[in-house]
């Protein structure tokens, strides 16, 4: 079984663990009314994630999907830096600290760990969590407001995810500086939405402007060639779902698809894909037609036929967020 497999399994049972003594209906219902905040206007100095029960229905619900999410997109950052493993991260807005179980599902070893947030309670079932998870053992869970004032210590990575939909735009711009100023890279992720794909776009050219190199999804440092307005780029990330996930949405399926938009980007020599798909491939008799941002800065459609040989079963194989073409094909 590999690394992210089975950490996505232990996450799975510890959060499992945390719902036993709360009615499903208690938990349905908070999660119901958190999504609704999470929806609208929120205030940068008002935690929305006020007690234990709040948290601990939350991060049943939100937490296995923002891991595949976030862990999607380090691994697509790995692959543009094969040869760098980071010494240190360092998790803005963490909560209960799912990017931080990602980096280790996508990185084995230990290594120094601080995660940020300004929810106590958060951090505290964050802490409770990782215990499951013996590499997780001595990070450190420190309160800190996530805005303008922030200062963040050096370190090699800097995650940040699902948090810059909360802050107002001078604390976003202000808190991806800082991960720039601090980090040797950065990895930012925002839902699959048009605005999450303004935000990510945004934080892509300040990270740009300090000198980074984008190493996914995109596979060049220039414009990105989408016309604002017309479309957003965004991926998906295949999340089992859980007893509550069904209850909450009333849906029957085992699993659920969370959307999501992001940037890797690093202050050290990267190599980015060739191109990347950008849409899930349609795959028709004897054919499938592939969407693709390549390195010459635009979107093209190309098309892969049986006469391709091994590269028609590679396209057969690929999905949506894929580099292409693979490096065996």
């Amino acid at each position: 079984m590999n690394v992210s497999v089975s950490t996505a399994e232990t996450l799975r049972a510890a959060l499992g663990e945390l719902l036993d003594g709360l009615p499903p209906r208690q938990a349905a219902q908070a999660v119901e009314r958190l999504i609704a905040n999470y929806r609208g206007a929120t205030p940068t100095d008002a935690p929305i994630l006020r007690d234990r029960a709040d948290v601990a229905a939350y991060a049943a619900y939100r937490m296995p999907a923002t891991f595949e999410a976030v862990r999607s997109a380090l691994e697509a950052f790995a692959d543009a830096a094969a040869d760098w493993t980071p010494g240190s991260h360092v998790d803005v807005g963490g909560g209960t600290g799912a990017a931080t179980w990602a980096v280790g599902a996508t990185w084995e070893g230990t290594r120094p760990v601080t995660v940020l947030d300004w929810s106590e309670p958060a951090l505290a079932l964050g802490r409770e969590v990782a215990a499951a998870n013996p590499a997780l053992k001595d990070v450190r869970w420190r309160r800190a407001r996530i805005g303008s004032s922030l200062e963040l210590e050096s370190t090699d990575l800097v995650t940040v995810s699902y948090v810059l939909n909360e802050l107002a735009a001078g604390d976003r711009a202000a808190l991806v500086d800082a991960a720039a100023a601090a980090a040797r890279a950065v990895v930012i992720v925002e839902p699959g939405t048009p605005d999450g794909y303004a935000r990510i776009i945004e934080a892509r050219g300040r990270l740009v402007a300090a000198g980074f190199e984008i190493a996914a999804p995109c596979p060049h440092s220039a414009a990105c060639p989408i016309v604002p307005g017309t479309d957003w780029c965004h991926f998906s990330a295949r999340v089992s779902r859980s007893s509550l996930h069904r209850q909450v949405k009333g849906g029957s399926l085992p699993y659920e698809d969370e959307k999501f938009s992001y940037v890797a980007a690093a202050r050290f020599p990267v190599s980015p894909a060739p191109s990347r798909v950008v849409r899930r491939p349609q795959i028709r008799k004897g054919q499938v037609l592939l969407d693709l941002c390549g390195a010459e800065e635009r979107l093209e459609r190309t098309t892969v036929t049986k006469r391709h040989g091994d590269l028609y079963k590679a396209a057969r194989d690929a999905d949506w967020g894929d580099a292409w073409p693979p490096e065996n094909a």
